[in-house]
């Protein structure tokens, strides 16, 4: 099984955290995440989040510190009874970014939808099995903006 690398962006303005909705026909269709995607071989991992943000949200942004790094293995139950499970496992490297001065507003360009999320809402909002770590020290990190 190969290990698919992803990173992810943490971007807080106003109290609020932008998060993106996964398109529908995908893996885990529906639910609410950090905005970022895969790396590419040999990409490094911030250059990869600046390249996914753009494309999926429109927006420009400096990556600072990486926030959590998180390993998950998803075990997708066969169609067909004849069929073994299918596993996929993930490495996800969160870093903090900030959008950048001229950057433009987000606009669902590659994602079903986009939000601010305040820090009550995160818990009213369905996220991925992986992103369950980050979503509770995100929360802690509104708490004290």
């Amino acid at each position: 099984m190969k290990t698919v690398l992803v990173s992810a962006g943490v971007i807080i303005e106003n109290q609020r955290v932008l998060l993106t909705q996964r398109k529908a026909g995908a893996h885990l269709a529906g639910m609410w995440e950090f905005p970022g995607g895969k790396v590419e071989a040999g990409e490094d991992p911030r250059a990869a989040l600046v390249r996914e943000l753009r494309e999926e949200l429109g927006v420009d942004v400096n990556v600072g510190e990486a926030v959590d790094v998180t390993f998950h293995r998803y075990d997708d139950d066969a169609e067909d009874a004849n069929e073994p499970a299918r596993t996929k496992a993930v490495l996800l490297l969160f870093f903090e970014a900030t959008r950048t001065p001229a950057s433009s507003e987000p606009r669902a360009l590659d994602v079903a939808a986009f939000r601010w999320a305040a820090r009550d809402e995160l818990p009213t909002l369905t996220f991925p099995p992986a992103d369950g770590p980050i979503v509770r020290k995100v929360a802690e990190r509104l708490r004290d903006v």
